[in-house]
């Protein structure tokens, strides 16, 4: 089993912003449960045209913000999971989803966080705050860092990650066809 990684470059403003402050081609990051990254979990834009309305989101390359920006360009990594980590994961990205509207985007915490300075905000996440607070709440990832301060940048760190693909999300997309078919999990549904 396995957990995807998925670090992208969008042409958003805070993107673009991060990426010369964290001297990073990615700034944001996302994870899958499925290798055809049709459901995505992050922090980012609820309604892409909007900035200031962020929040938990569940992501695909063909909607949302990689739609309006249809030439991402991206980074996808496997890490190798066991049943029990995979069903921790599940469980939390469920409790998330269940709870979707109890969440905002923490963008004083990502500013803090680029002051080295770790700033908890009751249901408030950026992305790598959210994935790497998963992935230790699993027991996929140990840390030294509080999820305040884990940047994408730290993730691509990640010593036991594969890489399976690098270049633009449309090329990652040409060989999945969205169906409009899940794969049956609960992740799958609409909650």
């Amino acid at each position: 089993m396995y957990v995807y990684l998925v670090f992208t470059k969008t042409g958003t403003w805070l993107s673009k912003i991060l990426r010369i402050l964290m001297k990073t081609n990615y700034a944001h990051v996302s994870l899958s449960l499925e290798e055809s990254l049709i459901s995505m979990y992050s922090f980012g834009r609820i309604h892409p045209n909007n900035p200031l309305s962020g929040g938990f989101v569940q992501e695909n390359l063909y909607e949302g913000v990689f739609k309006k920006f249809s030439a991402c360009e991206c980074a996808v990594y496997r890490l190798k999971i066991t049943e029990q980590q995979y069903s921790a994961l599940s469980d939390e990205i469920l409790r998330f989803m269940v709870n979707r509207d109890c969440y905002k985007y923490n963008f004083l915490g990502l500013f803090a966080a680029g002051m080295n300075v770790p700033l908890k905000r009751r249901n408030r996440y950026f992305c790598s705050q959210f994935v790497s607070e998963l992935l230790i709440r699993s027991c996929i990832l140990t840390s030294q860092n509080p999820p305040e301060l884990v940047r994408p940048t730290d993730l691509l760190q990640i010593e036991s990650k594969e890489k399976i693909f690098e270049g633009l999300t449309q090329a990652y997309m040409a060989p999945v066809k969205l169906t409009g078919v899940g794969t049956g999990s609960m992740l799958d549904m609409d909650l």
